[in-house]
């Protein structure tokens, strides 16, 4: 409903834009921008051949139609809007740390909900009838307990566990972009506690290298940089036995961890690849299906969003998300090194990939929609940035 309204917004300012001061006309859009709207309406192109092509049904394509409006179709709008509204990155970084701030002042009752015998569940907030993926989307939960553990775990306002560590960690990196301290401070100290109480391995390991993945890249020109890369590769060169052992039992604790939640993610998308290549390669099933009893009929196409594209949407839809993210990843790379919004925009992008692989993302694009306004607003300061040059050059 955000994206929406900011885009009735920017085609209301695209009409009056003539009349209006420089400070409210919509900038043009950038090329990384048209490069996701184009990718997307290929994505609903897929949609639409995949529904036709296994006779589907009418009802069934207009359902998908509205999810596509609602998941797949925010990833390009939301860039969009960054892009050609007036938003500052530091905006979207204060208004995370307004986020961290209310996520630690309503701690306690989380951590002591479950200790103190309250519901796991509240309410369902009567926003259902918009329709969704499931009614867990819409219910507010305090906490839930883990089928594997028996202990409890936090997922806040996200509708599972591991996507509220995609919060965790798009709250990390706005706090570490942030200039005032103590917002920076609020928002790394919400940030861990999210990370340490929804135990998503996935965030966990986010944490750790997607920020610092992202801090690298923007100075990889730097002469520091080629000096540490060079004594890190000597070191990794000596110890690469050691190395390799602990990375071995690095995977192997990762794994066994949750080992039931890891066999039926590795059989779901063994089985998602294994069909959507053999029964449907170019444009998929159109939809999900659930799966057989040894993935506790769990659907077919999610849990991932690579070979949940294969299975629903064929390679078309692969292609179709996977040449966005290629073109966005080179082009935030560049940029990166001269603008802080870019890096910003990279460690989002970088977050958004890494979870890819136990995500469908188009699903949690209404919770990580900054880092997608991020990427947008990076976008517009370097055409900016490219035309001041071009300016200046001339």
């Amino acid at each position: 409903m955000v994206g929406y309204l900011l885009l009735a917004l920017l085609c209301i300012r695209s009409y009056f834009a003539p009349a209006l001061s420089p400070s409210k006309r919509p900038h043009s859009v950038p090329f990384g921008v048209w490069v996701w709207i184009a990718s997307m309406i290929v994505m609903l192109v897929a949609l639409f051949a995949g529904h036709f092509g296994n006779d589907l049904g009418l009802a069934k394509t207009i359902k998908s139609t509205i999810g596509w409006a609602k998941g797949w179709a925010l990833l390009a709008l939301f860039p969009l809007v960054g892009a050609c509204l007036h938003i500052r990155a530091e905006t979207i970084f204060r208004a995370c740390g307004y986020f961290s701030l209310q996520t630690l002042v309503l701690l306690p009752l989380f951590v002591l909900a479950p200790l103190a015998g309250l519901p796991e569940a509240l309410f369902v907030s009567p926003l259902k009838v918009i329709g969704g993926p499931g009614p867990e989307v819409f219910t507010v939960y305090l906490y839930s307990m883990a089928p594997d553990s028996g202990l409890a775990r936090w997922q806040f306002l996200a509708p599972w566990a591991p996507a509220a560590g995609l919060i965790a960690n798009l709250l990390f990196i706005s706090a570490m972009e942030e200039r005032n301290r103590f917002w920076k401070a609020v928002g790394v100290a919400a940030a861990l506690s999210i990370v340490v109480l929804c135990q998503s391995r996935m965030a966990m390991l986010s944490l750790l290298f997607i920020y610092p993945a992202a801090w690298a890249v923007s100075r990889i020109l730097r002469p520091t940089t080629f000096l540490a890369a060079s004594v890190a590769s000597l070191a990794a060169g000596i110890l690469a036995p050691v190395l390799l052992r602990i990375a071995d039992a690095a995977i192997g604790s990762f794994t066994s961890a949750r080992a039931d939640s890891s066999r039926v993610r590795g059989a779901l998308n063994r089985i998602a690849r294994e069909r959507g290549l053999e029964e449907n390669p170019i444009w998929g099933h159109g939809v999900v299906e659930p799966g057989p009893h040894y993935v506790e009929y769990m659907p077919i196409g999610s849990h991932h969003s690579w070979y949940g594209l294969i299975f629903v949407k064929g390679l078309v839809g692969f292609f179709a998300f996977l040449v966005p993210v290629v073109w966005s990843l080179l082009e935030l790379s560049v940029l990166s090194s001269a603008l802080k919004s870019a890096r910003a925009a990279l460690a989002c992008l970088l977050l958004m990939i890494f979870f890819s692989f136990g995500e469908n993302m188009e699903m949690l694009a209404y919770l990580y929609w900054p880092g997608l306004t991020l990427m947008g607003i990076a976008f517009r300061d370097g055409m900016l940035l490219q035309r001041s040059v071009s300016g200046e050059s001339h």
